[in-house]
């Protein structure tokens, strides 16, 4: 692709060398750079891709944007001089990616043509890079992407959406915390939201593959760090705004405005659909162009509902007047499927058919999964990580119990992480829980001891005095599985999907579904 046209949406304040220049690839990334590749130099948290222009050009690219042009430029690349790189590379991104979300118009034929040729003629890439430009979102439909964000449930709603989708007959792609999928094609998620460069590709990808629609969860960090600033999304999902990142954003406004910033963006013709049970919900939408829609399941709503019955298997819920058992638990996945529910219905889909898909899906994997153990107690794993998200389970769980039952509740806090929320964590944990066993999570680069010692800190005595310290994770899991009679149920809290602790920089093979059945005695 040339250079030129890579840059066409984004506004050049200088330039040296020829943006005729034919580019087989971008990276922000130094050491992915080969031969004919665009280099953007992305100023990060952690590093500044100005430092790495050198490596760049060593490596082979013909062309470099940056915040700064060099005052020796070497012979052969290009150098073009922007505002902002960070907020420029998604839209780079999404123009040498054939604009998958059609955020602007589709190339010509002609442009199209131009396209292939180029690529043929570049030696640099061979097609399993992924890095060659495509000419296939020129020739097919864009995707209808929808975007859900919020602190939790955003991978519960984008995964259900994805398979409620699926089951009216749709491709689809997700992106989520899980893993991302090409309809039925898994694809390893590393990050919740990938960076620019592979979002664009991930989603070309998908329309590549005929998908009409894709889900994709929006993390703060990405909307803050214009990662999906080159998308265009047909509509947005708000869950709920709760302390959580706030080592990055620094203050909860901060973390409050990047989550508005996503619906500051919508245009008209998208949808906004925002949760009113949430203080955060309407503000969410207070300058929002787009379609806003409401959800809730304690005040009137365009999307209301219910819960009628309920069980640790399921319930039998009320949405908008219509009664539909799902596999489903707790209060805080009634309001999670009501999103589900608004987006299908502004999708164009018909309520009945939608409501009958969502009886037969199941729970997103380490969201709420319950297994049960031959004594007659029962182990709940979920991801659980912030206060909010421990208080919703820790809720559910009591008013299935009703009394009857005793919860146990397993949990840690990440290292190198918030430590604001991890003495707010064990005070929920100990509010809501007969017993409590504090352990090791993803300590990171810190010791497991300290974090645990910043938790119990939270505690007054009558706290302290139903709380165990187990550092082990693996101990503290089997030890709740020995503490538990007939009709308990433990909840193990805060790693939920992940198979892997995180221990000095090493990811350890650790899966809390095995550990359970482990404990409890059955493969």
């Amino acid at each position: 692709m040339i250079l030129k046209e890579i840059l066409s949406h984004v506004d050049i304040l200088d330039y040296k060398g020829n943006l005729n220049c034919n580019i087989s690839g971008i990276d922000i990334d130094s050491r992915k750079v080969s031969e004919s590749h665009l280099f953007v130099a992305v100023k990060g948290t952690q590093t500044d891709g100005h430092a790495f222009i050198d490596k760049a050009v060593s490596q082979g690219a013909s062309a470099v944007v940056c915040e700064e042009i060099p005052a020796n430029v070497p012979e052969n690349v290009t150098f073009v001089r922007v505002a902002n790189t960070e907020q420029v590379v998604g839209i780079l991104a999404t123009t040498f990616y054939g604009d998958p979300t059609g955020r602007f118009s589709n190339p010509s034929t002609e442009k199209a043509e131009t396209h292939t040729t180029l690529s043929k003629q570049s030696d640099a890439v061979s097609p399993s890079d992924g890095q060659q430009p495509t000419d296939a979102c020129a020739k097919k439909s864009p995707l209808k992407l929808v975007g859900v964000t919020g602190t939790n449930g955003k991978t519960t709603i984008a995964t259900v959406l994805y398979q409620l989708f699926r089951g009216l007959g749709y491709k689809v792609g997700l992106v989520s915390t899980v893993c991302n999928y090409i309809d039925d094609q898994a694809v390893e998620a590393t990050h919740t939201t990938p960076d620019p460069i592979s979002l664009n590709r991930l989603l070309a990808d998908m329309v590549e593959a005929g998908c009409e629609y894709a889900f994709m969860e929006c993390s703060s960090h990405s909307i803050h760090q214009h990662r999906i600033g080159g998308l265009k999304f047909t509509g947005g999902i708000f869950t709920n705004l709760t302390r959580d990142h706030l080592d990055y954003h620094k203050t909860f406004e901060n973390y409050r405005d990047a989550k508005k910033m996503f619906f500051d963006n919508l245009d008209k013709k998208a949808f906004a659909i925002t949760n009113l049970d949430d203080r955060n919900g309407a503000v969410m939408v207070q300058n929002c162009k787009a379609q806003v829609r409401t959800y809730s399941t304690r005040s009137m709503a365009d999307y209301k509902g219910r819960i009628v019955e309920e069980s640790i298997e399921g319930m039998l819920l009320d949405i908008n007047g219509s009664e539909v058992s799902v596999p489903f638990v707790g209060r805080f996945n009634v309001s999670n499927l009501l999103g589900v529910y608004g987006a299908a219905l502004m999708l164009g889909e018909e309520s009945s058919e939608v409501l009958r898909v969502l009886s037969t899906l199941r729970p997103v994997n380490g969201r709420f999964e319950a297994i049960r153990s031959p004594k007659g107690c029962s182990a709940v794993i979920d991801y659980a990580h912030t206060p909010d998200a421990l208080e919703n389970v820790l809720s559910s769980i009591q008013e299935i119990l009703n009394g009857k039952g005793q919860i146990i509740t397993v949990c840690g806090a990440g290292g190198n992480r918030d430590k604001g929320k991890r003495p707010l964590m064990a005070q929920e944990a100990a509010k809501r829980s007969d017993r409590v066993i504090i352990t090791s999570d993803n300590p990171r680069f810190e010791r497991p001891e300290d974090i645990i010692a910043d938790m119990l800190a939270g505690l007054d005595e009558a706290g302290r005095a139903k709380t165990l310290a187990i550092t082990d994770r693996r101990e503290a899991i089997r030890t709740a599985a020995a503490l538990a009679q007939a009709g308990d149920v433990i909840l193990i809290a805060g790693k939920g999907h992940e198979p892997y602790q995180e221990i000095e920089g090493v990811k350890h093979h650790f899966d809390d579904h095995e550990e359970v059945r482990a404990a409890f005695g059955i493969a």
